[in-house]
């Protein structure tokens, strides 16, 4: 008993090995691509808090007592200018962690759009191979 419709089951193509292992791989792809996306995000707002902060620190009064500033987990005393240094330096270390993880988002976006010519090439309709949103 099939749950498809009969216009949609085909010759019922035989999966080899070869086509488990491309679906496999599509997977994971998959599953590292929605990991990727949600680290980008929470970076990408990291970022903009960085982004306020600087804009709030140009606005700071060079007068202004010691600054407590976020590093890990901790909260350190610094002085306006030394704030500044450290958001700037922070600033260009989330823009390289973007960009690196907008690289590997592009890699496997990449990969699945080939896996997916190859399946679909061969199982039709036979095969889902669409992502979330």
């Amino acid at each position: 008993m099939s749950l498809l419709p009969p216009e949609d089951e085909g010759d019922g193509v035989e999966v080899a090995w070869e086509d488990q292992q491309k679906i496999n791989t599509f997977s994971k792809l998959n599953n590292r691509l929605s990991d990727i996306q949600d680290l980008l995000k929470a970076k990408q707002e990291e970022k903009e808090y960085y982004d306020d902060l600087s804009t709030e620190l140009e606005l700071a009064d060079t007068d202004a007592e010691p600054i407590l500033y976020k590093m890990g987990e901790s909260f350190f005393h610094l002085t306006l200018k030394a704030a500044r240094k450290q958001l700037k330096a922070d600033l260009k270390r989330y823009e390289a962690e973007i960009e690196g993880l907008e690289g590997k988002k592009g890699e496997c976006e990449s990969g699945m759009k080939d896996l997916k010519v190859q399946l679909y090439a061969k199982f039709g309709k036979q095969i889902n191979l669409e992502t979330g949103p």
